[in-house]
């Protein structure tokens, strides 16, 4: 394979918002990071609380229902509140990326049974926004899944549980498809309990309207 420049600088420790984010890397190219004290139990509880009346069952990106996803999920508005604007900017700087680039963040719920059947976040070349195409993802845990929920690379052989205010984070910019491919993931199902994850989607160009 070809090296390719990550856009997150690799390290094992991010000073951020006076806070102490670890970082574990999980595969270097294409790169898959977890990161653990993003969020606070607060933060994630407040998430969680602001979301849970505006659930409405997920899509996929072309804004159509399908038994590949059968969560519930819902996007907050930029800068919404400040809750959401001091989690944006913390999430920005942890992606480095402008926040410019963001999509609004979401936030999904699973009940027993629910899941995301493996597939992509960047869109397929037909797809409307794929001239400003997705090209790294966030996804923060909420909450501790009592059974399943896990995120799987099914490529690669990486397995993710979730733990309240941890993350994974992956990239698909690279220029070789192959790559990219092979960040093909899954939310398999939750068995016991529920799941709630904050999802937050870069693009490759300015999505938002500067400030």
């Amino acid at each position: 394979m070809t090296t390719e420049v990550s856009i997150l600088p690799i390290q094992s420790v991010y000073s951020i918002d006076n806070r102490t984010i670890t970082a574990e890397v999980l595969h270097e190219e294409p790169l898959i990071v977890k990161f653990l004290n993003v969020l606070s139990d607060e933060e994630c509880q407040n998430l969680i609380d602001c979301a849970s009346s505006r659930l409405e069952r997920s899509k996929l990106a072309k804004k159509e229902i399908s038994s590949i996803r059968t969560s519930s999920g819902m996007f907050f508005e930029e800068n919404e509140n400040p809750l959401i604007s001091e989690i944006e900017k913390r999430i920005s700087s942890l992606m480095h990326l402008p926040i410019e680039h963001a999509e609004g963040l979401q936030v999904l719920h699973y009940e027993p049974g629910q899941e995301f059947k493996p597939h992509f976040d960047f869109f397929g070349p037909n797809h409307p926004s794929s001239s400003n195409n997705r090209i790294c993802t966030l996804v923060v845990y909420l909450n501790d899944v009592e059974e399943g929920g896990v995120t799987t690379f099914p490529n690669l052989g990486i397995v993710n549980v979730p733990k309240k205010g941890t993350a994974v984070y992956f990239e698909y910019f690279y220029n070789d498809q192959k790559l990219n491919e092979l960040t093909l993931h899954s939310g398999e199902p939750v068995i016991q309990g529920e799941k709630w994850v904050a999802t937050q989607w870069m693009r490759k160009k300015q999505i938002r309207e500067r400030f």
